[in-house]
């Protein structure tokens, strides 16, 4: 396991994205969204990702420097089409725009379609909070062989269809940014501990037969095999609601494609996106909102712990904690991620050496 400063993490990943062609503006949204998700604490959404951005661009999958569409402006309602833009760039600006919408109209509504990888939908939750606002946001994921099982089935019918909920803060407290994939461990998770080399917890992943198993290389077959597991949802029937309503609202609602079999297998990674921000001033108000917000967070955190080493945190704060701690002792990088990151840099042209000349600079 390496760590390696975030600063030059970023600059290592954001040369490579250069040389796959992406303007610098688009670079520089991409690796900073990338970095910060490492950072966070979040390693399946972060620079991880990489080798499959590379792939899915060599395949034609994702478009570089491709623009978001709006296909309907109307009252809060707005509607962007991203053809296979990067995720990360489409949806920054698809948010801000339903923000600077519900600053209009009390409440923006929009959808986003056909966007490559989105990346953590935190990052967007965050920035729906900071400017004040409360937010939802539901996405699906499509364009390939689906990975989540629902409750009491075998086999997948899902792919992890995370749901965002955020709130903003006061009185000096961090934002509450609730983000989770409606399984009970997103993909990428899994991707890191095949690629750790160990075993995932009993009761996230099932067999080909439904039957419990740990082994995450269920999830990655060799080429020219199919995929022998599906990992479980969330709760239960809970969770396998939650990724129904995120697969209904996130793409049927808003024209997008959908998990079903007939709508495609061989886009790579399409999410779809619906996303409402409300301004509390147009309920409630946003003063009466925001010191109940802080009055409630404390009554919660004031529950005593039930492990000392272990406070009650809500949503956002292990977030927080990573980061601090990562900004100062590095980022880790497990050894199969850290070959794979230097093999992307060799097929985009850049190459290995100067990959690990500028990862590992201080």
């Amino acid at each position: 396991m390496l760590t390696i400063p975030h600063a030059s993490l970023k600059s290592a990943v954001k040369a490579m994205l250069t040389a796959m062609g992406s303007a610098a503006a688009e670079a520089e949204t991409v690796a900073d969204h990338l970095v910060k998700a490492n950072l966070k604490g979040h390693d399946s959404h972060g620079v991880g990702m990489m080798p499959l951005y590379i792939r899915h661009w060599r395949e034609g999958k994702l478009v570089v420097n491709g623009d978001l569409t709006i296909k309907r402006d109307d009252g809060p309602f707005l509607m962007g089409d991203a053809s296979g833009a990067h995720g990360q760039v489409v949806a920054l600006d698809i948010t801000r725009r339903t923000v600077e919408r519900a600053q209009e109209q009390g409440v923006g509504i929009s959808g986003l379609t056909s966007a490559h990888h989105v990346g953590r939908v935190g990052t967007y939750g965050e920035v729906i909070a900071e400017a004040g606002f409360v937010g939802l946001q539901f996405v699906n994921v499509a364009g390939h062989d689906p990975t989540v099982a629902p409750w009491a089935g075998s086999d997948a019918r899902f792919l992890t269809n995370p749901v965002c909920i955020s709130v903003p803060a006061s009185r000096g407290k961090s934002p509450i940014i609730l983000d989770f994939a409606t399984s009970k461990v997103a993909l990428g998770k899994v991707r890191v501990a095949y690629n750790e080399g160990r075993d995932l917890a009993p009761g996230l992943l099932i067999d080909h037969l439904g039957e419990s198993a740990t082994d995450p290389s269920l999830m990655f077959p060799e080429e020219g095999q199919s995929r022998c597991g599906a990992l479980t949802p969330m709760g239960e029937y809970k969770g396998s609601g939650l990724a129904l309503m995120a697969e209904l609202l996130g793409a049927a609602l808003t024209g997008g494609m959908t998990i079903r079999p007939d709508q495609g297998r061989d886009a790579g990674v399409r999410n779809n996106m619906l996303s409402i921000v409300i301004d509390p001033d147009r309920l409630g108000g946003r003063g009466p909102f925001l010191e109940e917000v802080a009055a409630v967070v404390d009554w919660v955190k004031a529950s005593p712990a039930a492990d000392p080493d272990q406070p009650v945190l809500v949503a956002g704060e292990p977030e927080l904690r990573s980061q601090a701690m990562r900004l100062e002792a590095g980022i880790p990088i497990d050894d199969t991620t850290w070959a794979e990151l230097q093999m992307g840099a060799d097929m985009v042209g850049m190459g290995s050496d100067r990959f690990l000349e500028l990862a590992r600079a201080d």
